[in-house]
Protein backbone atom coordinates (compact mmCIF):
# COMPACT_ATOMS: atom_id res chain seq x y z
CA UNK A 1 0.00 0.00 0.00
CA UNK A 2 1.50 3.50 -0.84
CA UNK A 3 2.03 5.81 1.99
CA UNK A 4 -0.59 8.96 2.21
CA UNK A 5 0.75 12.38 2.01
CA UNK A 6 0.78 14.68 4.70
CA UNK A 7 -1.98 16.23 3.36
CA UNK A 8 -3.98 13.49 2.48
CA UNK A 9 -3.41 12.11 6.03
CA UNK A 10 -4.94 15.49 7.70
CA UNK A 11 -7.78 15.60 5.21
CA UNK A 12 -8.22 11.49 6.51
CA UNK A 13 -8.06 12.39 10.10
CA UNK A 14 -10.38 15.34 9.85
CA UNK A 15 -12.66 13.24 7.68
CA UNK A 16 -12.84 10.87 10.93
CA UNK A 17 -13.34 13.26 13.36
CA UNK A 18 -16.61 14.77 11.15
CA UNK A 19 -18.22 11.43 10.78
CA UNK A 20 -17.76 10.84 14.45
CA UNK A 21 -19.24 14.82 15.01
CA UNK A 22 -22.14 13.80 13.09
CA UNK A 23 -22.86 10.82 14.54
CA UNK A 24 -23.05 12.39 18.29
CA UNK A 25 -25.35 15.21 16.79
CA UNK A 26 -27.44 12.77 15.21
CA UNK A 27 -27.71 10.86 18.32
CA UNK A 28 -28.89 14.03 20.57
CA UNK A 29 -31.21 14.70 18.33
CA UNK A 30 -32.66 10.95 17.74
CA UNK A 31 -33.16 11.54 21.64
CA UNK A 32 -35.26 14.39 21.28
CA UNK A 33 -37.51 13.31 18.47
CA UNK A 34 -40.62 12.77 19.41
CA UNK A 35 -41.79 11.41 16.10
CA UNK A 36 -40.63 7.43 16.24
CA UNK A 37 -39.97 7.68 12.46
CA UNK A 38 -37.69 10.67 12.11
CA UNK A 39 -36.07 8.88 16.24
CA UNK A 40 -35.32 5.62 13.67
CA UNK A 41 -34.16 7.67 11.16
CA UNK A 42 -31.71 9.60 13.14
CA UNK A 43 -30.84 6.43 14.94
CA UNK A 44 -29.89 4.45 11.69
CA UNK A 45 -28.19 7.82 10.21
CA UNK A 46 -26.00 7.98 13.37
CA UNK A 47 -24.77 4.40 13.32
CA UNK A 48 -24.14 5.09 9.49
CA UNK A 49 -21.48 7.52 10.15
CA UNK A 50 -20.27 5.68 13.49
CA UNK A 51 -19.80 2.65 10.80
CA UNK A 52 -18.12 4.92 8.33
CA UNK A 53 -15.86 6.35 11.13
CA UNK A 54 -14.96 2.79 11.77
CA UNK A 55 -13.98 1.78 8.32
CA UNK A 56 -12.06 5.25 7.60
CA UNK A 57 -9.42 4.51 10.90
CA UNK A 58 -7.36 1.72 9.60
CA UNK A 59 -5.90 3.74 6.78
CA UNK A 60 -4.54 5.82 9.80
CA UNK A 61 -2.14 2.96 10.85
Amino acid sequence: MNQLTQTELENLRKMIGEHGMIANKLESYAQEAMDPELKSILQRDAQAARQAQQQLLPFLQ
